[in-house]
């Protein structure tokens, strides 16, 4: 999961997709943290993304870099531990004037059932499960 974490982090930028209906949402994100071994990915309670979530908690994420890409299948978990924001917040401080640990919108999600699979061109797939 270190691994996982880490090419998110490195990347910077990551598409998650979520199913509104029978309709296919992606969107860029940025957020991620490992924390308490597990990955989280944050977003705001009031988006529309948070909505699909809600409504069907398996999502996908795709990250390319390097001639790599990485992929995540998994179900995201609601987690309202204030730490975990405040860690959150302390990563990316650019969120602070968004959100607060003590809000209402501030979301932590983290992966459960999760599958990665870093592939490319030239060298055979490597899964990790979490």
């Amino acid at each position: 999961m270190e691994r996982v974490y880490q090419f998110l982090d490195e990347v910077h930028t990551y598409y998650l997709a979520t199913v509104e209906g029978v309709q296919p949402r992606v969107r860029a994100f940025g957020t991620a943290l490992l924390y308490d071994g597990k990955l989280y990915i944050q977003t705001g309670k009031v988006k529309p993304v948070s909505k699909q979530i809600a409504a069907n908690p398996k999502v996908e994420i795709c990250a390319f870099k390097g001639g790599k890409w990485l992929r995540i299948a998994g179900e995201l978990v609601n987690d309202d531990n204030r730490d975990v924001k405040v860690a959150m917040l302390d990563k990316m401080p650019s969120l602070k004037p968004m959100y607060s640990a003590d809000d209402d919108n501030m979301q932590m999600l983290y992966f459960k059932n999760a599958t990665a699979t870093f592939s490319s061109f030239t060298e055979e797939p490597e899964v990790i499960q979490f």
